[in-house]
């Protein structure tokens, strides 16, 4: 997979990616990302890549020309048309099956936006998609970029250690992830759930999995309804919620 980043705060992105498993990836040659100075393409004497918007208005923003020559470098590097996703609050909500979607690809360019955003011209001109991380602003799309390159790249084949972690994790057919737990099996008089020291896979898959469907009714109801699950597995689900709403009706 092939990243690349146009912004005005390379060193920021670069000194987030470089490390941890990203960053080892990254040096395994399992990843390649570029972070582009969008600066480095201004014909602007003084540097400068932003100007007053017309119309009025506070702030300042970011000017078409700079903006696409960064992209124009991007394209010719890589030979064709890459997906370009510009990070901003009015876009289509990121999520896992975004992040399985986006992991096809072999090249993938984020702009990141400042101030009060991108000369609108140019974004009708190299923009495919429009994709906000949540609900709120932030001061630029570099920190969203760097959620959606960590989310994507755990997706990538050789990229974790553990081969079956993207597969099981959190979102995985629409549910929450399980409860960990570790040494020691006894920490402040609580003790690990005796079915997970039991050696029973059967077991401990089944609690896993009952224990994800507890851990979305109660905290993210929203995914319930698409999680895949078996004929047993909606039973208990029907149970779990009918006793969940029995006991909120008694306090």
């Amino acid at each position: 997979m092939n990243y690349h980043i146009l912004t005005l705060f390379p060193d920021m992105v670069m000194d987030g990616l470089n490390t941890s498993i990203i960053g080892r990836a990254k040096e395994k040659g399992l990843l390649f990302i570029e972070a582009v100075n969008i600066r480095d393409f201004t014909q602007n004497k003084h540097n400068r890549v932003d100007d007053y918007p017309y119309g009025g208005g506070a702030g300042m923003v970011i000017q078409a020309q700079p903006v696409y020559d960064a992209y124009q470098h991007v394209e010719k590097k890589i030979g064709r048309k890459p997906r370009v996703l510009y990070m901003t609050p009015q876009g289509r909500q990121f999520t896992q099956s975004m992040a399985e979607e986006l992991a096809r690809e072999e090249d993938l360019v984020f702009l990141c936006g400042h101030y009060e955003g991108i000369d609108q011209r140019v974004l009708e001109e190299i923009v495919t998609d429009y994709v906000s991380i949540g609900d709120y602003v932030l001061t630029g799309g570099e920190l969203p970029a760097m959620v959606m390159i960590d989310a994507i790249s755990r997706l990538l084949e050789d990229v974790l250690h553990n081969e079956a972690s993207a597969e099981f994790e959190t979102f995985h057919d629409n549910l929450l992830e399980y409860p960990q737990y570790s040494r020691p099996e006894i920490w402040r008089d609580k003790q690990v759930p005796p079915v997970l020291l039991s050696g029973h896979h059967a077991n401990i898959e089944k609690w896993r999995r009952e224990q994800s469907i507890m851990l979305t009714v109660d905290h993210r109801p929203d995914l319930i309804e698409q999680a895949v699950l078996s004929k047993k597995e909606r039973i208990f689900l029907e149970k779990y919620v009918e006793e969940k709403e029995k006991r909120l009706q008694q306090t």
